[in-house]
C-alpha cells in the first residue's frame, strides 16, 4: 500500500514537471522566440532551452516508468477492453513519451546546434510532435481521471478500439502529417478540449 501511493505520488509529480515543461514550451517559449530579438533568441537558445529540455525529457521517463509499473498495479495488462479508458490515457501517454525521446529531442539537439542537421526542417518535426503531444494531453489526463472517477463498464469494445484508433492517426499524422488546426496556441488548446469530449462521447455512446 506504501510503495503503491509512494508511486503514485511520483507518478503524479513527474507529470506535472513533464506536461509543465510541454505546456510552457507551446504556450511561451515558442511564442517568445517568434517576437524574441536574435541577441536574445540566441541567449536563450544556448542557455535557457537545454536546461528546459532536460527537465521535459527526464519528467517524461519518470513519468513513464511509474506508470507502467501502475499499470501493472491496476491490471490493465489483464485486459485492454477491461480497463479501456485507463488504456486510452496510457496510450496518449505513451506516445508521447515515445515523441519526446525519439522525435523532439533528437531534433531539438540540431535545432540547438548540438549535432549536426538541417535546421528548419527539424524544428519543424519537433514543432509537430510537440504540439501533438499538447493535443494528447487532454485525452491522457480524461484516461487517467476517468478510469477512477468515470469507471468503465459503459464502455463498449467497438468504442474503446475506435478511441485507440483516433489516437494512433493523429501520431500519423504527427509523422506524417501537418500541423493543420493545431499550429496556433489557441487551435491546440481547443482541439485539444474538442478531441477529449469526442472521445468521451464516444465512449458513452458507441
Amino acid at each position: 500500500m506504501i510503495l503503491e501511493f509512494i508511486f503514485r505520488w511520483s507518478h503524479v509529480l513527474f507529470g506535472m514537471v513533464w506536461i509543465g515543461m510541454l505546456y510552457y514550451f507551446n504556450f511561451v517559449q515558442t511564442e517568445y522566440f517568434k517576437e524574441a530579438e536574435a541577441s536574445a533568441k540566441a541567449d536563450a537558445m544556448e542557455k535557457l532551452a537545454p536546461r528546459a529540455l532536460w527537465w521535459f525529457r527526464w519528467g517524461a521517463m519518470l513519468t513513464f516508468i511509474t506508470g507502467l509499473y501502475l499499470l501493472h498495479k491496476v491490471g490493465a495488462f489483464n485486459g485492454l477492453v477491461t480497463f479501456g479508458i485507463i488504456w486510452l490515457g496510457a496510450l496518449a501517454g505513451i506516445i508521447m513519451f515515445l515523441n519526446v525521446w525519439l522525435i523532439i529531442w533528437p531534433n531539438q539537439q540540431i535545432v540547438l546546434g548540438l549535432k549536426d542537421g538541417d535546421g528548419p526542417k527539424a524544428a519543424a518535426k519537433a514543432g509537430l510532435a510537440s504540439r501533438t503531444n499538447t493535443l494528447l494531453s487532454g485525452p491522457m489526463l480524461f484516461g487517467m481521471l476517468g478510469s477512477k472517477h468515470l469507471g468503465v463498464d459503459y464502455a463498449s469494445e467497438t468504442a474503446v478500439f475506435i478511441c485507440l484508433g483516433i489516437i494512433i492517426l493523429l501520431e500519423i499524422n504527427a509523422l506524417f502529417g501537418k500541423m493543420g488546426p493545431i499550429t496556433t496556441v489557441k487551435g491546440v488548446i481547443h482541439s485539444s478540449v474538442l478531441l477529449t469530449a469526442g472521445l468521451w462521447a464516444i465512449l458513452g455512446l458507441v
